[in-house]
């Protein structure tokens, strides 16, 4: 029987990677240079999700005065150029690299839709190993738009030869930005339950709602069943 998703939408913080402790740590090297308090890892969770310039404005907001327009880009840039720099990258979740794989070695084509920087997702990707499964990556930098915008997305799926037709394509995420854009994208989204959900994630209105990565095959499965 044919996998009935021909094409699936990642996105990266939160969802394959657990990415706070190290961004955490990479932002209160950047708070410090500039003067200002840590912030606990907790705090930083409710942060993730906007893009890195959204982050540091956020992080500034809550230690002290708010970051001014013109003081934006020299804190990001400080931010973007140590990330990696001296720490470990971050953690797959619990079977991301083989589902993954498994995904591709069915014919599944991958992308992925971030907020994150192109250039660090690139190589953040080619850290862990996993460049070569996706056909497609959009970094919050790679256009105009990001998510919530539903183009983001489609931009993707349209690198992936998934916007129309027989192609059956879905967005795996962790937050509302996730949703929205797949909502806009007129395709089904799956939020994993263990990511960056800044709300019950019962009440971000995915179709689907996963504890486990390794669950996300035979989830789709069910989906289409259900569809």
């Amino acid at each position: 029987m044919p996998f009935p998703f021909q094409a699936l939408v990642f996105d990266l913080d939160g969802t394959l990677i657990d990415s706070a402790p190290d961004m955490t740590r990479v932002l209160n090297r950047t708070l410090a240079a500039f003067d200002r308090p840590a912030l606990t890892e907790a705090q930083v969770r409710t942060m993730i999700g906007d893009g890195s310039a959204v982050l540091v404005r956020q992080a500034f907001a809550a230690t002290g005065a708010p970051l001014q327009d013109e003081a934006v880009q020299p804190v990001l840039r400080h931010y973007l150029d140590t990330y990696y720099d001296d720490s470990e990258p971050p953690v797959l979740y619990a079977g991301v690299a083989e589902t993954l794989a498994a995904l591709a070695e069915r014919g599944v084509r991958l992308g992925l839709c971030t907020n994150k920087p192109e250039n660090i997702t690139r190589k953040l990707l080619g850290i862990l190993g996993l460049g070569h499964l996706f056909g497609a990556v959009a970094g919050g930098d790679t256009l105009p738009v990001k998510k919530p915008d539903g183009r983001h997305l489609t931009w993707v799926l349209e690198r992936l030869d998934a916007t129309g037709g027989a192609a059956r394509a879905a967005m795996i995420g962790d937050n509302g930005n996730d949703v929205k854009a797949a909502r806009s994208a007129g395709v089904p989204v799956v939020a994993m339950s263990y990511g960056y959900p800044r709300m019950p994630v019962e009440d971000l209105g995915a179709d689907l709602i996963l504890d486990r990565f390794a669950d996300l095959p035979d989830g789709l499965v069910r989906l289409a069943e259900a569809g």
